[in-house]
């Protein structure tokens, strides 16, 4: 896990097969700006080697706030270290504990309707426009009944899906039954679960995890956690948690200035601290989530509680009157 906290960029101009090529690369450092530099420089070279034999390459590195497709680490302002946990402020200001080796998972809640109940809906709606088409002898209303079904299938999916999981008790309780579900095949798991705005967190107590092991990662699928951060544990070679609240739904706009891409321009510097400070004010009346049980066995992880009381007291789990945002 790297999250660096000085950044440089390089940029060069060649031509190859013809065409002019502006290439860009991005350098990183924990130490200092002159280290980033040659290390942006160091990249920028790699890239015109490759330009050289091959003809061809990625004219620059996207600046985004974790990109690890593109071999860049974590690009987020660094708030504080604890040993090699990194608090880190995302892209729309909220913070992120970044733990190389501390398993998170956060399951959202499925709300949407499924591709098989789409599809159910779809041909109920459309089964009577064949009948219509063969009665009126023209394909008019084969057309129109098509067209209808087609707007109102999504609607008609709702519906469906809402019944479904009335009958499974509710989305939360198909959650809390797969989590469940985990932590009696596994005997040896520690789980300790957490309620968020949207779903369920997990955090693995039992036992520390290389983020781009099969063991982790076949938790977290089992655990039904997004693919998206499944894909970015791999990636960036860590595990992550919001530890304070989305800036929307404490009545705050989002990061000034916008995008929050860490580093900015420093005449930028002082618009964001206004915007930090007005959303740390609006904050501390939240919760990011709060605590709900512990399920398997109690073993713990000297690493794994370390980790726990930074993220417990970070999102205020305790502070059951607090909103969760």
């Amino acid at each position: 896990m790297i999250v660096p906290k000085y950044w440089s960029e390089s940029k060069t101009k060649k031509i190859a097969n013809g065409q002019q090529f502006t290439i860009k690369r991005f350098g990183w450092s924990d130490e200092n700006e002159l280290d980033a530099k040659k290390h942006a420089d160091s990249r920028l070279s790699e890239a015109v080697k490759t330009l050289e034999k091959e003809g061809d390459v990625r004219r620059i590195d996207h600046k985004t706030s974790y990109n690890g497709a593109e071999g860049i680490p974590i690009r987020e302002e660094v708030i504080s270290t604890h040993q090699d946990v990194v608090i880190s402020r995302n892209s729309y200001g909220a913070l992120c504990l970044n733990t190389p080796d501390v398993l998170f998972a956060d399951i959202d809640f499925e709300h949407n309707a499924s591709f098989t109940v789409s599809v159910i809906a779809f041909v109920l709606l459309s089964s009577l426009a064949p009948v219509a088409a063969w009665i009126y002898m023209s394909w008019v209303p084969l057309v129109v009944g098509v067209i209808i079904a087609l707007i109102l299938t999504p609607i008609l999916a709702g519906l469906i899906n809402k019944v479904i999981q009335w009958f499974n008790g509710g989305p939360e309780e198909k959650a809390l039954e797969q989590i469940k579900r985990v932590s009696s095949e596994n005997a040896e798991l520690h789980l300790r679960l957490y309620r968020t705005p949207m779903g369920y967190r997990v955090l693995l107590m039992n036992d520390t995890y290389s983020p781009a092991s099969d063991a982790a990662i076949n938790l977290l699928k089992d655990l039904q956690s997004d693919n998206i951060y499944i894909q970015m544990c791999k990636n960036q070679d860590c595990f992550r948690a919001r530890v304070s609240p989305k800036p929307w739904r404490i009545g705050v706009d989002r990061l000034k200035p916008n995008p929050g891409v860490w580093p900015i321009k420093a005449e930028r510097l002082r618009e964001r601290m206004r915007w930090v400070g007005t959303y740390e004010k609006k904050a501390r009346s939240y919760s990011s989530c709060h605590y709900v049980l512990d399920l398997g066995s109690d073993k713990v992880h000297k690493k794994a509680e370390f980790v726990r009381k930074i993220h417990d007291d970070m999102c205020r789990v305790r502070k059951s009157t607090f909103e969760i945002a």
